[in-house]
Parts: C-alpha cells; sequence; structure tokens
C-alpha cells in the first residue's frame, strides 16, 4: 500500500510522500503515535522505516546498525527501551547471576583490570590468566610468560596487569614486562626488561601503546607501521613515578601523564620534560585523564596552613589550571573522569565520602557517606555510581537520590570496580602476598581460600541462560522460592544440593 502512495493530504492541500516525510521527521514517538490515528496514509506514513530508524538512532540504540538490518523499526526501538528499563530494575533490586572467578593454582591475586568483560588477573605465583565473562562458562586461557615452565627457580611475581580490547600487559617484580595480543593466542608479542622494579603500567584505551615507570625513567613501547614493536621515547624524570597515564584519543606520537610524588609530568616527544603541576611538598594522591583534562587529588597541609585537600582539573592543551574542585579534610584516594558522563567527575577520599562534582562548578552535587575505612575504588554512569572501600564493601548508590542500593562484602580491600550497562565486575585484592602460616597455605585449601582475594562476576540482563551461571548450591528446581536478599531461587528439595 506504501508504494502505491504518491500524494499524501495535507489539510487542503496534496504533498508528495517524499516532503510529507520531511514534515514528520521534525516529530518525536508520541506525535507520531498520534498522526498514526488520524488516517489510513497517515498511519502508513508515520510508521515510515526511516522515522523510526532516525529515532532509534538518536536516543542512542543500535548505533552500529543500517537501516536494512531490521524489518520493523518501531518495534526494535520498543524492544531497546523495555530492555533498559528491566535492566534498570535488575540493578536497583540485585536480580541477576553472580559467579567467582576463581584460580586456586594462582596463589594470591596481585592485580586485576578489565575491559568491556573481559578480566586478566595476575598472580604470585607468576601466572597472567584471562576471562571473557561474555561467555556463560567464563573460560579462558592462561597467558604463556616469557621465561618457560622449564626454568630454574619460582617465577617472580606478577607487578600490575591492563587490557584494552586488542592488547594484555603484565609487568613482574623483575623488571620484566609482556605484552600479548588477544587476538594471535597465549605466546607473548613483545617483551622489554627494566634494570629496576616497575612502579607504574599504563595501556592505552585503544590502540597498541604501552608505558611503564621504573626508578627515575618512563618509558614509552608501541609498534611501527609494519607492526614490529620498538621504544617509541625515554623520559628520565627527577622524582619516582606514582601514577602513570596514556592520554586516549591522540593523533601521532603518544602523549603520557606522570604523577611522581609532587610533580605531574606531561611527556611529549617534542617536550620531554614539561611540568603540568608542581607544588612543594603537596603529593598527588590519585590521578585519572581523559581525551583533553587531568585530574589528580593532592594532599595539602590542612591542619598547618587552614588548606583543604583538592582535586585539580588541568587542560592538557593549554596546561593551565581549569579547577580546583573539593574541600576535604582526608586524602582524595581515587577519581574517575575518562568513565564519567560528559562534565561529571566522581572521586573517593579517606574521609569516606564519595562524591560528585561538576566541571562546571566547584562545589560538589552530592556526597555519600560510604566506607568505614576510605574509598579505594569508584565509578559512575547518568544515574548510578558504584564504589569499593578499603574494608572489603562494594556499594551501589542512586545518584540522583543519593541513596544506598544495595551492598556486598567481600575479605580483602576493594581495588578494582568496573561496569557497563549489564556487567558488573569487582576484585578484592589482599594487601599482604605472603601472610602468616604461607607455608601450610599449600595443602590447607580453606587457609588458602581466605588470604588469595577474589573476584565477582555480576550478570544483570537475565535470560534462560543466566542460571548456569550461578552457584551450584543456589541453584533451585522451584521458581517461586527466592533466597533472602540475593534474588535467586535456592535448591529445594535439599537432596539437590
Amino acid at each position: 500500500f506504501q508504494n502505491e502512495i504518491n500524494e499524501v493530504p495535507f489539510f487542503d492541500i496534496q504533498l508528495p510522500y517524499e516532503l510529507a516525510l520531511k514534515i514528520f521527521q521534525y516529530l518525536g514517538k508520541t506525535e507520531l503515535g498520534r498522526c498514526a490515528q488520524v488516517s489510513r496514509t497517515w498511519k502508513v506514513l508515520a510508521e515510515d522505516e526511516v522515522l523510526w530508524y532516525r529515532l532509534c538512532q538518536q536516543e542512542g540504540y543500535l548505533l552500529d546498525t543500517s537501516i536494512s538490518d531490521h524489518s520493523c523499526w518501531k518495534l526494535a526501538l520498543k524492544n531497546c527501551r523495555t530492555r533498559e528499563r528491566t535492566l534498570k530494575t535488575n540493578w536497583k533490586n540485585r536480580i541477576g547471576a553472580v559467579s567467582q572467578l576463581q584460580y586456586e593454582v594462582g596463589k594470591i591475586l596481585c592485580d586485576v583490570h578489565s575491559c568491556d568483560g573481559v578480566v586478566i588477573a595476575g598472580y604470585t605465583s607468576g601466572e597472567v590468566r584471562l576471562w571473557d565473562t561474555r561467555t556463560w562458562d567464563y573460560t579462558a586461557p592462561i597467558l604463556e610468560p616469557v621465561h618457560g615452565p622449564g626454568d630454574a627457580g619460582p617465577q617472580p611475581h606478577v607487578s600490575f596487569v591492563r587490557i584494552n580490547s586488542s592488547l594484555a600487559v603484565a609487568a613482574y617484580e623483575d623488571g620484566t614486562v609482556s605484552v600479548w595480543s588477544l587476538m594471535f593466542g597465549r605466546e607473548p608479542i613483545h617483551h622489554y626488561q627494566h634494570n629496576q622494579r616497575i612502579q607504574a603500567l599504563a595501556l592505552g584505551s585503544e590502540g597498541a601503546t604501552v608505558a611503564t615507570a621504573s626508578g627515575f625513567e618512563v618509558k614509552v613501547e608501541s609498534p611501527n607501521d609494519r607492526g614490529f614493536w620498538r621504544t617509541t621515547e625515554t623520559f628520565e624524570i627527577q622524582k619516582l613515578v606514582n601514577f602513570l597515564n596514556l592520554v586516549p584519543d591522540v593523533t601521532g606520537s603518544p602523549v603520557t601523564v606522570a604523577a611522581a610524588e609532587d610533580i605531574v609530568y606531561l611527556l611529549k616527544v617534542e617536550d620531554p620534560g614539561k611540568i603540568l603541576h608542581s607544588v612543594y611538598g603537596q603529593p598527588v594522591t590519585c590521578l585519572d585523564v581523559s581525551a583533553r583534562e587531568a585530574a589528580f587529588g593532592v594532599k595539602t597541609f590542612g591542619w598547618l596552613l587552614n588548606e583543604p585537600n583538592q582535586i585539580l582539573l588541568y587542560n592538557l592543551e593549554t596546561s593551565q589550571c581549569l579547577k580546583k574542585m573539593g574541600n576535604s579534610i582526608g586524602d582524595f584516594t581515587c577519581v574517575n573522569l575518562q568513565n564519567s558522563p560528559p562534565n561529571m567527575l566522581v572521586a573517593g577520599n579517606k574521609d569516606r565520602r564519595v562524591r560528585v562534582f561538576d566541571l562546571r562548578k566547584s562545589e560538589s552535587l552530592c556526597s555519600l557517606y560510604a566506607h568505614h575505612l576510605g574509598v579505594s575504588a569508584v565509578q559512575m554512569d547518568d544515574w548510578k555510581i558504584v564504589s569499593g572501600g578499603e574494608e572489603g564493601l562494594v556499594c551501589v548508590w542512586d545518584q540522583r537520590m543519593g541513596t544506598k542500593l544495595w551492598e556486598m562484602h567481600a575479605r580483602h580491600p576493594v581495588r578494582h570496580v568496573w561496569f557497563n550497562s549489564h556487567s558488573l565486575i569487582t576484585a578484592n585484592i589482599p594487601d599482604e602476598k605472603t601472610p602468616r602460616g604461607a607455608s601450610i597455605m599449600d595443602d590447607d585449601l580453606t587457609m588458602h581460600r581466605k588470604h588469595r582475594g577474589i573476584i565477582y562476576a555480576y550478570e544483570f540482563s537475565v535470560d534462560q541462560l543466566a542460571v548456569e551461571s550461578v552457584l551450584p548450591i543456589c541453584r533451585s528446581s522451584y521458581d517461586e522460592v527466592t533466597g533472602y536478599n540475593y534474588n535467586i531461587g535456592l535448591a529445594v528439595p535439599y537432596d539437590n544440593i
């Protein structure tokens, strides 16, 4: 019928179909629904696929699809909105599946990082393990080290691990750095060595650039046009580096931001020793970098000069300080700028509070009393905040209401928090890598589980497969029986356990 319409009645005139479509493209969903009730011709026009495809793209759904991928874009938009509402409800009520990413052989957990649901973990045994939480069995390989299993003596502990969409990187206690490609198997594609222990490791959010800091040296490695890895640049600085970040979305040579005690460096090839910020005796306590800005916490002598601890925001292009935010007695322990919504920043503090800042203002939008021993990891999106504390508590907050939705507790400090629309990954990493009684841990599995640290993966998009990732003791043969405060079915009768 649509192919037969050439003229569309618009009150007392007749318009060509293409021109009528141009008029309708300025209408929203509600107006199109009302227009569809006017006449049969208007109904065909109001349900045109071009209009609903454009609305779907405007609302941020199915951005990587073309108009030919769906036969009914109105239904596709409805399904996307329904799924988003369901996910938000599941997040708020903690409805979903929770799994532990366990690796008994790996001894004590040293560091964890994740990207788009893929988790990398390094252990005191020197092994590096990957999990892909987007698959339901959560199986993934162990990345092979450069030194083979036949080498004499124990392997060095893993200091840091990082991962992005294409690479995985691990730094070891002996100054070794290994780089793996996620597409070319488990053997390292690049390997280099520092003379001293590595203090910081950074991996670009996209692309293939690795930066490491050891002693008074920062080294940047990346492949050339032919794929051969080389040292792009080596920077000599005055103090030991505490925090290291690569600036994302940089064209040309990579740009690195390094915080070394009370100095923040902006390291470029054309300007190797540029100092972004330096105030003697005021050390930097946390750092995060976006494409154009750097945010870091500064510890001041508040008891001496009546000057509180603050977060400073610098523009990386002009090297000017844009904002001084916060008015806190405690040190800022973590800050998240890169993953926050536009013009927003979230930070955690030793004074047990999580603060959200609007970068267009200086005061905090909300302050949440969160963790008894200080905040150690934090991330936010447009409606929720996830924070982790030194006491092992993970809290999920409704940002607009300023209320806690739910919390989970494990034994060790929370060192890593990452989430997207449907999943959440948290890691509790012990500070003590060689606990008392470590000699008996190999035989005593209970003692080992007590001290090893733990990684949790939550999945909130519940479907038929979700029950497969629920712990076996919690699987149920009855749908109506739910566990207290968990919303997962308990196994009844007990002979199923």
